[in-house]
């Protein structure tokens, strides 16, 4: 039986897992839940996660939802090649502790950059707000930079890759929406090549955002 997906199209948190499950090869089947619809706010769906987010994956009746929790998940299920997170245990190690950081430090200044614009009206944006959260990313990435010393952040593509680039990609997609959000000093040469080269893998590819394209 194949797994379910609840997932919300432009969301980084279910968008990393469905690249962590097709990076492992596992089918699938996708359930679109619309915010506006009010699809996360039905009893129905509180079930499955009371905190009525997205993801939720259900596996032959097992439900469980956090992605990063889901993805661990895959990882300890599927264990098999490709790996999520590295066969060596103080590699595995370093890439456990790198999706917290990323998770804790940049995803709190992506959640008030999520509140500041795509939560509030244009006539009540504050630039104060909006920037201070960039700045926050913008210091994450700076940390990334020091420590990239191959084609992805923490060795083989790993679930540190899954984590970061739907989180970079949703902040590009913010700065079409707001000038001078993302400046040409936003990353270093490191992660710029890094996030051009996530772009073009096939399985990113494949589960871009729909109302992105």
């Amino acid at each position: 039986m194949a797994v379910t997906v609840y997932y919300m199209s432009g969301s980084p948190y279910a968008w990393r897992v469905r690249l962590a499950l097709e990076h492992k090869g596992i089918p699938y089947d996708l359930k679109t839940v619309s915010y506006d619809a009010g699809d996360l706010n039905t009893p129905e769906y509180a079930k499955l996660n009371p905190r009525r987010r997205v993801p939720v994956i259900v596996d032959d009746g097992f439900v469980l939802y956090e992605s990063a929790a889901i993805v661990e998940y895959i990882a300890d299920k599927w264990h098999g090649e490709p790996l999520l997170f590295s066969s060596d245990l103080r590699q595995r190690g370093v890439q456990r502790r790198m999706v917290r950081e990323v998770d804790q430090y940049f995803g709190a200044g992506l959640e008030g950059l999520v509140e500041a614009i795509l939560f509030t009206p244009q006539e009540r944006w504050s630039d104060e707000k909006i920037f201070g959260a960039r700045d926050t990313m913008k210091k994450e990435l700076a940390i990334l930079e020091t420590g990239i010393a191959g084609e992805y952040l923490a060795g083989a593509l790993s679930a540190v890759d899954f984590t970061l680039y739907p989180y970079v990609a949703l902040v590009q997609r913010m700065g079409k929406r707001k000038s001078g959000l993302v400046p040409p000093d936003f990353m270093g040469p490191k992660i710029g090549a890094w996030v051009r080269r996530m772009q073009t893998l096939p399985i990113t590819q494949k589960t871009w955002p729909p109302h992105w394209k």
